[in-house]
């Protein structure tokens, strides 16, 4: 489904308005009604989904209203991202071409060749295990955070400290609720690290250096309970060739059409993330320098 042509009921993608609707709920349950042993885990979960559901409202849903959008899924659960800031870094992400190029897309997981050689050889170890899930789920959230935050304070434009000056207030009114809450802050904090964690999973791979940009993005055909988590963004190709179709449109999609995607994305294929970890766990999947660019 496309973006909405009109305001009326009928028009509204009431799957995701309800999921965003149960998403709030089950994060009030996490933190006031739970014990802590239950509530932590939830928690864990519900802003990891949470985090999915942004994804969806910066791509034009529930609502046709994009103000509507970004009303109703501003609060940052992860508490780290600003949401603008996410919003803007994402539609750029999502110039097909400039994909995994280390300058140019912000989401790139990839070092340029001569950043890479002015590190310092500990640096260098630490972000090649990163490059493995087991490095890319424990060192992964903190890395990412401290490479988002350095990559923003270099920008310095308007925009950027626009973006920073409404997350603060939205921070503060999270953590306000969370303080209010039986649950304590330091649980929180360790549950809002997990959901990172198991958002780093769908990052991990999702992108691979290519020389065209339709062979980048992946299909993990069968995502389990990661499916759910990430929205279906495990048919990644999928998303990205139809980026304004809703979460719940793009299984069918990728069943209807497999051999076409698969032959477009030049067969960037995992049967399950069960095999995503069997492969590297223990082993990088890519290197950390761009194999195609250097500036």
């Amino acid at each position: 489904m496309g973006q909405n042509t009109d305001g009326s009921l009928a028009q509204i993608e009431w799957p995701t308005l309800a999921l965003i609707t149960t998403c709030y709920c089950a994060w009030g349950l996490a933190l006031w009604h739970l014990p802590l042993w239950a509530g932590m885990p939830l928690a864990a979960l519900v802003i990891a989904l949470h985090a999915s559901l942004q994804h969806e409202a910066i791509h034009g849903h529930p609502f046709r209203h994009q103000w509507l959008n970004d009303l109703i899924i501003w609060p940052p659960l992860v508490l780290v991202i600003p949401y603008a800031r996410y919003k803007a870094t994402h539609l750029a992400h999502h110039h097909d071409e400039v994909i995994t190029d280390p300058f140019d897309d912000p989401e790139s997981n990839y070092l340029d060749a001569g950043t890479w050689e002015q590190l310092a050889h500990v640096v260098q170890a630490v972000l090649r295990m990163n490059n493995t899930v087991a490095g890319r789920l424990t060192l992964g959230p903190v890395l990412g955070t401290i490479a988002f935050v350095v990559s923003e304070w270099r920008k310095r434009d308007a925009e950027v400290v626009r973006g920073w000056l409404i997350h603060i207030p939205a921070m503060v009114a999270v953590i306000a609720v969370i303080a209010a809450s039986p649950m304590p802050l330091w649980a929180y904090l360790i549950a809002a690290y997990a959901a990172m964690s198991v958002l780093k999973l769908r990052t991990f791979l999702e992108h691979q250096a290519h020389e065209r940009a339709s062979g980048r993005s992946v299909i993990v055909e069968k995502g389990g309970i990661f499916a759910f988590l990430f929205l279906n963004n495990n048919l990644h190709v999928v998303h990205h060739m139809h980026p304004r179709v809703a979460w719940y449109a793009l299984p069918a999609l990728y069943r209807a059409r497999k051999d076409h995607y698969l032959r477009r994305n030049g067969g960037y294929y995992f049967a399950s993330y069960r095999e995503v970890i069997g492969k590297y766990l223990w082993t990088a999947k890519d290197p950390v320098v761009h194999p195609l660019r250097r500036r």
